[in-house]
């Protein structure tokens, strides 16, 4: 299994910190945002790059950049309490982009988001993916969302298929 350039299993891990390959190499999206109560919205979201070694100014700006793109920024100074439902799954979405993983897991990333703000967010998860090279791998059982896929892939009792020519990116 390979990783960009990087070779992470081959009959036996093969990169010896693995916290590190999560953090830096892969973005996660969870159903629930997961976020930490006592840090505010941009702490949230700066605290990835800070830990991978990314000064604060330039962790924070970043965080903000994915903010606004979230259409988020407003809220960058609110604790996670404070935040709508909608509101703190975007920020955990900008949480998974901000070290510019090249590969996003992201468990029902839409779930507590309108039609619009899911097919936005999807549109920019899109646009990200090209923009970095990074692969996006979504489970979800939103049916809106469907069509922002290039690849479909369904589990039917126990197997999985691939539906051909149903999906298409969204710009």
């Amino acid at each position: 299994m390979t990783l960009g350039q990087d070779v992470i299993y081959d009959n036996g891990w093969k990169v010896a910190d693995l916290r590190a390959l999560r953090r830096d190499r892969i973005g996660f999206i969870f159903q629930a945002p997961y976020l930490i109560p006592f840090l505010d919205v941009t702490d949230n979201v700066a605290l990835l790059p800070m830990l991978a070694g990314v000064a604060n100014p330039a962790a924070r700006a970043r965080a903000l950049e994915l903010l606004t793109a979230l259409d988020v920024q407003h809220r960058a100074k609110a604790q996670p309490s404070q935040l709508s439902g909608g509101e703190q799954q975007r920020v955990s979405i900008a949480r998974a982009l901000a070290n510019r993983p090249p590969v996003i897991l992201a468990d029902e990333p839409t779930a507590p988001l309108d039609s619009e703000r899911a097919l936005g967010v999807m549109r920019i998860l899109n646009q990200m993916a090209r923009q970095f090279q990074a692969a996006i791998i979504v489970v979800t059982h939103d049916e809106k969302i469907i069509p922002t896929f290039k690849r479909i892939y369904h589990i039917r009792d126990g197997q999985t298929v691939e539906e051909a020519g149903e999906g298409r990116a969204l710009d």
